[in-house]
Order: structure tokens, then sequence, then C-alpha cells
């Protein structure tokens, strides 16, 4: 037999499977009530419309879509980007923005120009896994940073920082990665003053400020804070931006902005990885923005996601126990809420038996680069329906009933006083 391990890479021997798709496949258990995945309501696909664009771009000019494409991207998309993220606050180019196949392949990309094994990564406490799984492929060294509900704690980010300085590594400090809007996956946004706090830092400090922002056009209530990327004046932020959560995830379809320079490197990184993101689904997606189809879309998503968001914290304040250290987040929007039990639950023991009941959520752990966050879990609410939402709560409730209230017998059972 070839002992393969001995011909791996470094990066390929440090490659991990993702905690959430292991996880995901015990939901595929009929009846189970999945509020795991990160999933779109797939209900609301603009299907009808993507089968008349496509019809169109296929009959108009289905000789140039189908054919391969420039490294950069359609031209005539990345002009409908500029307008539309002109809306958001961002004033951009054309020469600024870099399309990709969706976020995933952007954070894959941003790791590769910029990290060196060992190198360090300063993230949030907790945060995406994709981010945790592309900075780990290139022997990333990932610094999880305090946070609390207005985002990362800046003063505990300069502290991590000035650490790794006095210990000789000021050349191994490379990123720092955050998801100020609506994170992923605690559900919290940064508020505008740590924004402008963190970005200073990051130019006292020399750092790359990676702003991962795919939910930022989910907003259900609260005011809209200011892009990283507008408040930067150094030029040193790259957002990354997806069409996943507004438009269709089967379309795996993104963009990078930033800094010409840095994009000029992302593009050749791209070019060695799948030297151009399909000119199809670009063609299909320049054609939808045209149309104003986009808008029209994300208004449908807001208002379905805004009421599925509400009904889950409404049933959490129904159904769940009242148990000291039992909370959850009140996200403003997108996708998804974090729940901390009480530190002497453990999330994956309450998984099993949330299993047995038939709902599913994803372990805290799993957004920890060191996969600490062990009294805590996500809950996605955008795609299951508003009945199941009220009926998986009911059911999780029962859970942690059952599992407190093993925990208690067993404690007084051993003579120890129950806090």
């Amino acid at each position: 037999m070839i002992n393969y391990e001995k011909l791996f890479s470094k990066n390929a021997i440090g490659l991990k499977r993702s905690e959430i798709r292991e996880l995901l496949k015990v939901t595929r258990i009929p009846g189970i009530i999945s509020f795991a995945g990160g999933l779109p309501a797939p209900d609301l696909f603009p299907i009808e419309e993507v089968k008349d664009v496509t019809d169109y771009i296929l009959e108009k000019e289905g000789k140039i879509a189908l054919q391969y494409g420039p490294t950069e991207g359609d031209t005539r998309l990345k002009e409908e980007l500029v307008r539309h993220m002109k809306d958001e606050g961002i004033e951009t180019t054309v020469d600024n923005i870099l399309i990709v196949s969706a976020s995933q392949q952007a954070l894959d990309l941003v790791a590769k120009i910029f990290l060196n094994r060992k190198d360090f990564v300063f993230v949030e406490e907790p945060t995406y896994v994709g981010g945790i799984q592309a900075f780990n492929s290139y022997g990333a060294n990932m610094v999880a940073v305090k946070s609390d509900k207005d985002g990362i704690l800046p003063e505990s980010l300069e502290a991590n920082i000035k650490t790794l300085i006095d210990k000789g590594f000021s050349d191994k400090l490379k990123l720092i990665y955050i998801i100020p809007d609506f994170q992923n996956p605690a559900g919290i946004t940064t508020s505008e003053e740590r924004r402008k706090r963190i970005l200073d830092i990051a130019e006292r400090y020399d750092l790359i400020v990676i702003e991962d922002t795919p939910y930022r056009q989910l907003r259900y209530s609260g005011n809209s804070i200011t892009p990283m990327i507008t408040l930067d004046n150094s030029d040193r932020v790259i957002s990354l931006f997806t069409f996943s959560k507004i438009f269709a995830p089967g379309f795996r379809l993104g963009w990078i902005v930033g800094p010409k320079e840095l994009i000029e490197k992302i593009i050749m990184a791209k070019q060695a990885a799948d030297l151009c993101t399909s000119p199809f689904t670009q063609s299909i997606t320049y054609e939808y923005l045209k149309r104003g189809y986009l808008e029209k879309q994300i208004n449908i998503i807001r208002k379905d996601y805004m009421e599925k968001r509400d009904k889950m914290l409404s049933s959490l304040e129904k159904f769940m126990p009242k148990l000291e250290g039992l909370s959850w987040t009140h996200p403003e929007g997108g996708l998804f809420l974090w729940v901390n039990l009480p530190e002497y639950m453990d999330s994956r023991e309450l998984f099993l038996k949330a299993i047995d009941k038939k709902v599913a959520f994803v372990i805290g752990e799993a957004f920890h680069p060191q996969a600490k966050c062990k009294n805590s879990f996500r809950l996605n609410f955008s795609y299951a329906t508003k009945e199941n939402i009220e009926e998986g709560i009911k059911r999780l409730a029962n859970a942690i009933k059952e599992y407190e209230e093993e925990i208690k017998n067993k404690k007084f059972g051993d003579s120890v006083v129950f806090p």
C-alpha cells in the first residue's frame, strides 16, 4: 500500500473536514427540523425570472456566454455592481472588483496571497467556519479575539497584537478577519465606533482587514452602518460579497472589492485556481441585475426572513426554560442567532439529545479555531417554515429541559450542590 501521508504537502496534511458538513449528514434523518445549515429558503428562489433571463442569454449571446471568459470577470456585470454598491454607500470602480466563485473562493484566494505557514490571523470569537477552514488550509495561526454584542473588543484585539509583538512575531501578523454585519454565527453587528477603532488598530500595526459581508443587504430592523471599506482611509480593507444569500447559491457567484494593487495579485492567484468564474452564470446575473430583478428579490427575502426571525425569537421566549446563563442574540438581520447555554452544559451532548427529538443545530465549537464555545450553538432561521420554527424550538426547549434534569440528577446523586 502507498503511504500517501508522507507524500502530502504540509498544507494538505493540515486540511480538515468541515464540522458543519459532517453534522449536517445527521439532519437528513426523516422528520428532522433543521436549524443547522445556512441555507436560503428554496421557495423564494426566482425560478421564473431565471428561466426567462437564461433563455434570453442563450438566444442573444449563447456562443459568448458558453465560452471561456476573462479572469477579472464580465465587465458588464462589474459595472452593474458599481451601481449596486453605490446604494450601499460604497464608491468603487470596475478596476477594484474581481468576480469570483462565491465568497468561499474569495476567502481562499485572499489567504493564498497573504499567508505563509504560522502567520497570524485575528478573528472574532466565534467566527465563520469557512474562514477557519480557509486560513487553516494555509497553515495560519488563528487568534480568537473576545467579542460582545457590538463586535470585536478593540482593547482585546490590540492586547493580542502587542503580546505577539513582544514575543517576536511582528513580521508574522497579517490579517484581521471580520464579519461586521449580522455575523455568522452570532448574528451580531459591529458598531460604527468599533469599526473605526479596528481600522485604526490595523493602520497602526500595518494589518490587512478582510471584511466578509454576505448578509449586509438582509437588514430587517435598526439603521444601516457604514461599511468598513468606506471608512477605510489607508487602502487596507478587502471586502467580500456573494450572490448566494440574495439571489441563488447554486450560481456560486460573488465578488471582491479592494485596492487595485491587491486585486491584481488576487487575479493572478485565481488564474491558477480556475482560470475564470463561469461566464454563463455571470451573463445571466448581469441581465438579472440590469432588469432590476435583484432589488425586488431582496425585498421578498427581507420580508420572509424578518417574519421567520421574529417567529424564532418569540418561540425562544415562549418555550425555553428560565435557566441562569441561558440566553440568545437578537439579530437585526442575516440568517442566524447564537444561543449561550449555562456553563455546565455542553452543546455537543445537547446535540445528540436534540437529534433524538428530531431537531438540529450546529455546535458552538465548530466556530472557534481552538474548538472552544462548548456551551453555545448556532440556529438558522431562514430555511425552515414558520410552523417548523415554532415546533422545532419547542422540541429544542424540551431537549434542554431534559438535559438540565439529567445533569441535576447526576449532581444530586454525587452529593454535589447544583448551581
